[in-house]
């Protein structure tokens, strides 16, 4: 059984209950491949080195990262670097034979970038954005992934891929985790967020909407907020792509592969 798994880059997300759940799951057998994000860190070394982060809003209300040129290495350096690197240790310390990997590298993960990013200004007017290094993944090296599960590895990648010009790009964690848990025909993927699933009220932990169809989901991507449509878009890429059950939640991976969190199959 193959599991992929989406850790957030919110901070405290990647928390001592999530690695040694990760590490119980492979300790039992399963073939498991994690992605991470790294909003928090990012946005963190950009106030440090004077490169304040910008934020998106798209016309169809999606958030995401400016990542222009001046970024773009702050975001490498933090994902890439510092996050991956921390991720692989703390594995290897609970003993699982993890292997950090950038999208970049054996050609992983290879996007075609946005040749022009379209996003709202406060006056919701809308505005062209060109130098912008974002894309959308195109080809997921699933050989390479497999050649590493096969050898025992865990592969612990990074969410930055490799444009057709040889430009690293930034990828939305979330739906390069859809992308490679379709290519290797995961049984399920998970990702871990810092809320409990969606909510009917997101200002409402209660409100928790425990499974959905995935005949149903265009539905409740209308009303989804923020960061939370960009998780349902990765659930229904993946969903369209073979994977059999995406679930969304928090705090304990073990609980949200259990119902604790959103089911969407």
């Amino acid at each position: 059984m193959t599991l992929v798994v989406k850790i957030g880059g919110g901070a405290g997300i990647i928390s001592e209950t999530i690695l040694r759940e990760l590490a119980q799951c492979i300790a039992d057998g399963q073939r498991v491949v994690v992605l991470h994000g790294g909003s928090d860190l990012t946005n963190t070394l950009c106030e440090r080195l004077g490169q304040p982060a910008q934020m998106i809003i798209s016309p169809n209300g999606m958030v995401s990262r400016y990542t222009d040129s001046e970024t773009l290495p702050i975001y490498a350096m933090a994902v890439a670097g510092q996050i991956n690197t921390e991720l692989v240790a703390q594995l290897q310390r609970r003993g699982v034979n993890a292997i950090g990997l950038a999208g970049v590298d054996g050609r992983l993960l290879v996007a075609r970038r946005k040749a022009t990013v379209r996003s709202l200004s406060a006056d919701g007017r809308q505005r062209i954005l060109r130098d912008d290094y974002t894309g959308k993944i195109e080809v997921v090296n699933d050989a390479l992934l497999r050649q590493l599960l096969d050898a025992g590895y865990t592969p612990v990648i990074a969410p930055l891929a490799l444009g057709r010009d040889g430009e690293r790009l930034n990828v939305d964690g979330d739906r390069a985790a859809a992308a490679v848990a379709a290519s290797l025909h995961a049984q399920t993927l998970a990702i871990i967020t810092n809320v409990p699933g969606l909510l009917a009220d997101p200002a409402d932990a209660t409100t928790l909407i425990r499974t959905i169809s995935a005949a149903a989901l265009a539905d409740y991507m209308h009303y989804a907020q923020g960061r939370m449509r960009k998780k349902l878009l990765g659930a229904q890429e993946a969903l369209q792509g073979g994977v059999p059950r995406v679930c969304i939640g928090c705090a304990s991976l073990l609980a949200v592969l259990n119902g604790a969190g959103t089911a969407i199959e």
